[in-house]
C-alpha cells in the first residue's frame, strides 16, 4: 500500500519560462530512463551525468539548455491534433496541466500531456512511420516510454494512463496502461 502527500500542480504552459523554472533541478518522469535502464531497471550509464546536470541547475538557478531535435519539433507541432483526436475518440475531456510535483519537496515531477477524469492521464508520442506501425501491431508501449508512463502515474497518483501514438499521415492509436505498483516500487 502506498501512502503519500497530495500532488502539487503548477499552472503554466509547457515549454514556457514558468515551466522551465518549475523543472529546474527536478528529476522528471520523462528522464527516468537516464537513471535506470528501461529494459532491466538497472542503473543507467547516464545517471551520473543527469544527476550532475540537476545539481548544477539547482546551484546556479539556470536551466541547462537542451536543443530540440527535428523529431521533438515534429512532436510538439502534432501534439494538439493528437490530443483532439483522443478527446473525440474517447469522448473524454483532457485537462492540460503544466507541471506536477510528487509532493511538497518538489524534487520529482512530470509534465503530463493531459489528465483525464479523476484517475487517468495521457501521454502522446508522435512517432516516425515505422515505429508507429509497430505500435499499431503490438499495442504495447515501447519500453523507452513505459518508464515515463508509470512514473507519471506515480507522481500524479493516477490509476491508469492512455498512451497515444500519433502520426501526421497514418491513423492514430492508443492503449491503456494500468498502474503497476511492483514496477513503480523497484
Amino acid at each position: 500500500i502506498e501512502t503519500r502527500c497530495e500532488m502539487i500542480r503548477v499552472a503554466c504552459v509547457q515549454r514556457s519560462t514558468e515551466w522551465l523554472q518549475a523543472r529546474l533541478g527536478v528529476i522528471t518522469a520523462s528522464q527516468f530512463s537516464k537513471i535506470l535502464t528501461p529494459a532491466k531497471l538497472q542503473l543507467s550509464s547516464q545517471a551520473n551525468g543527469y544527476a550532475c546536470k540537476l545539481v548544477a541547475e539547482g546551484m546556479s538557478g539556470q536551466v541547462e539548455e537542451t536543443p530540440t531535435t527535428a523529431a521533438m519539433d515534429r512532436g510538439i507541432a502534432l501534439e494538439p491534433a493528437a490530443r483532439a483526436w483522443y478527446e473525440f475518440a474517447t469522448d473524454r475531456s483532457v485537462e492540460q496541466v503544466g507541471f506536477c510535483y510528487l509532493d511538497e519537496r518538489r524534487s520529482i515531477g512530470c509534465s503530463p500531456d493531459g489528465l483525464v477524469l479523476d484517475d487517468g492521464g495521457l501521454e502522446i508520442k508522435c512517432l516516425n512511420g515505422g515505429s508507429h506501425v509497430e505500435f499499431m501491431q503490438s499495442k504495447k508501449v515501447p519500453p523507452e516510454y513505459l518508464m515515463q508512463v508509470q512514473g507519471s502515474m506515480w507522481v500524479t497518483g493516477r490509476q491508469w494512463w492512455d498512451y497515444v501514438s500519433s502520426h501526421d499521415v497514418l491513423p492514430p492509436a492508443y492503449v491503456r496502461v494500468i498502474r503497476d505498483y511492483s514496477y513503480i516500487h523497484r
